[in-house]
């Protein structure tokens, strides 16, 4: 049951933060129509900054659940990784019910809050002369708390197979890794050849 949540936390959160990586495509085409409509003919937009806003929230909320589920978070571990994986899978775990879960579930609850609020009153920018509507970017912050929580339960089954095994599940997606593992796995590769 662990890993079968595993791999649907781990599809969800991937599919998910690739498809919301396409913002990045629009916002350049906006950056880039922006600069043509200043430049080229002396025209700016009102809309334009307000825009890349939301974009750039768009990219940066949805894309937390993704980072988590290919480790791509920033992590001190520098004394983490010394550890034995069944001390990394209980400090995981402690952790996690610490720190990470007060803040996203209150993400999500207090994030529906303020976006249905948001939604009621049709809410528009109010240091914007263009008025652009942010109801709907708003309604990213319950939904990325909540793809967040998904995301960690996921991380906390990961721990807890890792506490009884005494090895970490393999990850759905390798996007992100660390320079470390690569240079480690680059040198084992290396040595194997040496020997052969």
């Amino acid at each position: 049951m662990m890993r079968s949540f595993i791999k649907f936390a781990d599809t969800l959160s991937t599919s998910m933060g690739k498809a919301f990586s396409w913002c990045i495509v629009i916002l350049m085409g906006g950056t880039c129509y922006e600069v043509i409509m200043a430049y080229a003919f002396n025209n700016p937009t009102l809309w334009n900054f307000d825009f890349s806003l939301q974009m750039y929230g768009a990219i940066f909320m949805m894309a937390g659940a993704y980072c988590l589920s290919t480790e791509a978070h920033v992590r001190g571990d520098v004394l983490y990784r010394l550890f034995p994986t069944r001390v990394q899978g209980w400090i995981d775990l402690i952790l996690y019910f610490l720190f990470f879960f007060p803040g996203v579930i209150a993400l999500a609850f207090y994030g529906y809050e303020y976006a249905a609020l948001a939604w009621k009153i049709k809410e528009t920018s109010w240091n914007s002369p263009a008025q652009i509507q942010i109801y709907m970017a708003k309604s990213m912050i319950p939904l990325s708390g909540t793809l967040l929580t998904i995301q960690g339960i996921s991380e906390v089954f990961r721990a807890i197979i890792c506490i009884r095994t005494g090895s970490w599940p393999q990850r759905l997606s390798a996007d992100a890794e660390e320079t470390e593992k690569v240079l480690m796995r680059t040198s084992q590769k290396d040595d194997k050849a040496d020997v052969i």
